[in-house]
């Protein structure tokens, strides 16, 4: 860890959270990269969110390591946002993969876990990858709005993250559905054309359909399922995950 990653303690971090409050999403990624870049990530999932994001990062040329946890079960349309974002910015969004293939998930816990057992997928598939590059980064971004999900309500623009123990940026925290699209077509923001079929929110195609009008933005995630969040912005109702530094006793 930095020695400014250090020097914020939460005290330092609810300040910083206040000052920048009222800030536009290009000012507190500024800061950010001021204080913690080359160890400042940016998890980006590629909804509409995260492309303006992209934007923002791309376009002022500030260093922040982009990646996106690769499940393996993405849609087409993502894969091809994905190349379409790198060629438009000129940048590299690193692709990030769990430990395990889906013929070996397959095999240790049954096929299409993500049917029997969700949680356990996401847990799989995109808590335990992000912990491991948690591990080697002093601050991350997140793309979260708090009119989003309940556990995303209180999201701060600086804030302790609770589960991995390291600094989160939140830059897009008090932005609307309505603030995030007017981005999007004054810059001219690639984004994913399932957006314009019904999606609003798109995660991993198997546990990703289309809303109907009327419903919440986010009825298409899980559908039928009790569960609104994959697992990296839920506030934990236990201690933080213990994140090992690489070499000890855990392949990267």
């Amino acid at each position: 860890m930095t020695a400014a990653a250090v020097a914020l303690d939460d005290a330092a971090l609810a300040a910083a959270a206040d000052d920048l409050e009222a800030a536009p999403p290009e000012a507190i990624l500024r800061w950010a990269a001021a204080r913690f870049a080359p160890r400042l990530g940016f998890a980006t999932g590629l909804g509409v969110e995260g492309c303006v994001l992209i934007d923002l990062i791309g376009r002022h040329r500030l260093p922040v390591d982009v990646f996106t946890l690769d499940t393996s079960v993405l849609f087409d349309e993502t894969y091809a946002l994905w190349e379409r974002l790198e060629a438009r910015y000129d940048l590299t969004i690193r692709a990030v993969r769990p430990a395990l293939t889906l013929d070996a998930q397959a095999v240790a816990h049954g096929p299409a876990l993500w049917q029997r057992d969700p949680d356990a997928c996401c847990a799989i598939r995109k808590v335990a990858p992000l912990a491991a590059e948690a591990a080697r980064l002093d601050a991350w971004v997140s793309a979260i709005r708090r009119d989003q999900t309940p556990d995303r309500a209180d999201a701060r623009v600086v804030e302790r993250d609770p589960r991995f123990g390291i600094v989160k940026l939140n830059p897009l925290a008090r932005w609307t559905s309505r603030d995030v699209w007017r981005h999007v077509l004054t810059h001219d923001v690639p984004y994913n054309p399932l957006h314009d079929q019904g999606y609003p929110s798109i995660g991993c195609a198997p546990c990703t359909g289309p809303v109907a009008e009327g419903e919440d933005p986010r009825a298409g995630r899980w559908r039928g399922q009790a569960k609104t969040e994959c697992g990296l912005h839920a506030r934990p109702a236990v201690a933080p995950v213990a994140i090992r530094p690489r070499g000890e006793g855990e392949a990267s």
